[in-house]
């Protein structure tokens, strides 16, 4: 898939499996292009313009629109509201998940996220939710300007061929449209000097798809810039080099394979490039795509490497399956239509997970591709950041920002109520003693009264000084700063804090 400066864009998805790798055959059949331009052409809301009665499966394609996309796994309800409880859980108290229970993490996304949570989800493994949180108001300003007209054009003639036949992009110029052009658009602005690529298109629908146009934007960015760095430059180094590391880690994974692919002469940037630059989005069925997504969010890149050797391994893995294609043309049509059970859900996840390649592996072979690439073609000319391997490395290196703790007082007084110092008090404390001796002294000429029946001798029947002395004793001993209580929680607040 080539930078995209013309008309030429990623096809309208076809059946279940179907896949291209180079600029010329990711244009737009005309069957494909009457048929979106069909259902494109009545307006923004599908119920408004005719749709209510066109059914919907439960991900938002038109039933029949994309042919049988085979039996889907459903989760028994029970479970998913336990999925549901334990996902809220962990992303209330996600930071400190993330830092101290990543393998739970791993695993649960392994299990796939619940559909209702999957958007926040994805904000939240890709550090989307930091990078908005970091930059507020960015996107607005973005969305407000005019943008680079030499993208605009571009961007606006790829915008019908994104899921034609999912609800939310079936009309040209609907709101799924808009904000797909708003969200692209601002990617140009955000990175002037990568523009667009055609291969953005989809992994923003997918987004769009799940969250809103502003969250939708910042895990763009992260994909771009974190995920899959260097991907969508002008000259597609990056991933000409990752199909060189995905071709040396088929002959480990699969040397049959690799060998008829070496035989035949076949680039691995011919089949590769849509797999990787738009993460399976336009090749697997849609209950696989969102699962390779929700790995491919927690572990990075090498979920894409997995499923790409999967789909290889058990596409040219034996003597058995190379019978029907003994040529680079018949290859090549396998590889366009792949085997619907070996992308079904289930038996995929599966294959990827057991599938024994990890990011040292991956980095491993990235500098002895690197050191080729050098020998043979010279220094790279775009030098794009380091890779970060999923959710775990991007949370270490953009932590999430926190807000300064505030002390919280640990006994609340009632509105109004004035607490005072320290040295008003002791001047109070003075006054009072100074008035208590004042009574206890007799009057000149006066005679002490006897004292009442029940008062010992030598006590006083005046209430002043017990009431005196139990003011000065609340002074001294239950002041909001002197109290036992007040230091308890203060001690608790310390050790919390």
């Amino acid at each position: 898939m080539a930078k995209s400066r013309g008309e030429n864009g990623p096809r309208s998805p076809g059946p279940a499996g179907s896949l291209a790798g180079t600029r010329e055959s990711l244009a737009p059949g005309p069957d494909a292009a009457s048929a979106a331009d069909e259902l494109s052409s009545l307006g923004s809301d599908s119920e408004a313009n005719g749709f209510a009665e066109r059914r919907t499966d439960k991900f938002g394609f038109l039933v029949g629109a994309q042919g049988d996309p085979g039996a889907l796994e459903e989760v028994p309800l029970e479970v998913l509201r336990q999925r549901e409880s334990k996902w809220l859980d962990m992303l209330n108290s996600w930071d400190k998940w993330m830092a101290k229970k990543h393998k739970k993490i791993r695993l649960r996304c392994q299990k796939g996220i619940p559909p209702s949570l999957r958007g926040r989800a994805w904000q939240y493994l890709s550090g989307g939710k930091v990078k908005l949180q970091q930059n507020p108001g960015k996107f607005d300003e973005l969305d407000l300007s005019p943008g680079d007209p030499k993208w605009l054009d571009v961007i606006e003639r790829d915008l019908h061929r994104q899921f034609p036949f999912h609800e939310m992009f079936v009309s040209r110029g609907g709101h799924g449209q808009q904000d797909l052009f708003r969200v692209l658009k601002a990617y140009t602005l955000y990175r002037p000097e990568e523009g667009y690529c055609q291969a953005q298109a989809p992994v923003a629908a997918v987004l769009l798809m799940h969250m809103p146009a502003e969250q939708a934007f910042w895990c763009l960015v992260q994909i771009c810039e974190k995920y899959l760095p260097g991907y969508y430059s002008e000259k597609l180094e990056a991933i000409q080099l990752d199909g060189e590391i995905l071709f040396s880690l088929l002959h480990k994974v699969s040397p049959v394979a690799y060998k008829h692919l070496n035989k035949q002469k076949i680039d691995p940037i011919l089949y590769m490039t849509e797999w990787f630059m738009c993460a399976f989005s336009r090749t697997l069925p849609w209950s696989s795509v969102l699962r390779v997504w929700d790995m491919f969010f927690c572990e990075g890149v090498k979920i894409l490497f997995r499923v790409g050797l999967v789909l290889l391994k058990h596409t040219l893995g034996s003597s058995e399956k190379l019978k029907t294609c003994q040529g680079q043309y018949e290859t090549m049509e396998r590889l366009r239509s792949l085997n619907p059970k070996i992308m079904q859900e289930t038996f995929l996840v599966q294959e990827v997970i057991e599938l024994p390649v990890t990011e040292k592996q991956i980095e491993r072979e990235h500098l002895i591709q690197l050191r080729k690439w050098k020998d043979t073609r010279g220094e790279l000319q775009y030098q794009s950041p380091p890779r970060l391997h999923g959710a775990k490395a991007i949370s270490e290196a953009e932590p999430a920002p926190r807000k300064a703790l505030e002390p919280s007082p640990s006994i609340r007084l009632p509105p109004g109520t004035q607490l005072l110092g320290p040295s008003t008090k002791s001047r109070q404390q003075k006054q009072a003693e100074k008035a208590l001796k004042e009574k206890a002294k007799p009057q000149t000429g006066q005679q002490q009264p006897y004292p009442s029946e029940g008062s010992s001798p030598g006590t006083s029947t005046d209430p002043a000084p017990k009431a005196a002395q139990g003011s000065e004793h609340t002074d001294t001993k239950d002041s909001p700063h002197l109290s036992k209580e007040s230091l308890t929680s203060q001690e608790s607040e310390d050790t919390y804090l």
